[in-house]
């Protein structure tokens, strides 16, 4: 059984969500209160985290924030926010996937699934050392391998390594990166992300590593 923790403080829409999810094997537990919600996170033993915005005493956005500080466990915003502002500011404070309401709780089964998948995914890939990063040295080292890259590129898949499995937003690339003048645009963040793409196909050609978020960013698929 898959034990998720839901914040949600519409109690008909979360008696909905978990008597669907119990069809499949999901266990919800839902806390209206999202400060409750994040001690239950602590003392729970929980693998992911459905998280509604609009909550009372603490916006949604500043949930992610606080759980982030102490846990890696998988968030999907549930929310009638459709603002990309929100969606992004949620991707890049750590949530792993944003969905609309209203939604069909078939979707919402295969998204919990897919983010276990690749966390499971993650783990097994963290255990072989795909990814070695020397931040002294500004050196990585693919499967064994030496990457040559320029000092921007560096940046640009270091960051992808520290955020795997979440969309980094391109600004982010530009603003965070020394190498990457503040004038740069996303086109350039485009360019240099191909190139990084090609240096990794050169010694894994049969997976994409990195892929797109349209109108986002980048993510590296673990």
């Amino acid at each position: 059984m898959i034990k998720v923790l839901m914040i949600e403080d519409d109690p008909e829409l979360a008696a909905i969500i978990t008597k669907y999810l119990k069809r499949f094997e999901i266990d919800v537990d839902n806390v209206e209160e999202p400060y409750a919600g994040i001690e239950a996170l602590k003392t729970g033993d929980y693998q992911l985290l459905i998280l509604d915005l609009t909550l009372p005493n603490i916006d949604g956005l500043e949930v992610v924030s606080k759980i982030r500080a102490f846990s890696s466990i998988p968030i999907i915003i549930s929310s009638a926010r459709d603002d990309i502002v929100d969606k992004v500011v949620g991707l890049e404070r750590g949530a792993d996937d944003y969905l609309p309401k209203p939604y069909n709780p078939r979707e919402l089964e295969a998204r919990i699934r897919s983010l276990l998948r690749r966390e499971e995914k993650s783990k097994e890939i963290d255990k072989k050392k795909l990814f070695e990063v020397d931040e002294n040295a500004m050196q990585i080292t693919f499967q064994g391998h030496k990457l040559t890259l320029t000092p921007a590129e560096y940046d640009i898949l270091a960051r992808l390594i520290k955020y795997k499995n979440r969309v980094v937003p391109r600004l982010d690339f530009i603003y965070e990166s020394d190498f990457i003048s503040d004038d740069a645009s996303e086109k350039n963040v485009d360019v240099m992300v191909s190139r990084v793409r090609s240096k990794l196909a050169e010694i894994d050609p049969d997976t994409h590593y990195i892929s797109s978020s349209r109108g986002i960013g980048y993510i590296l698929n673990l």
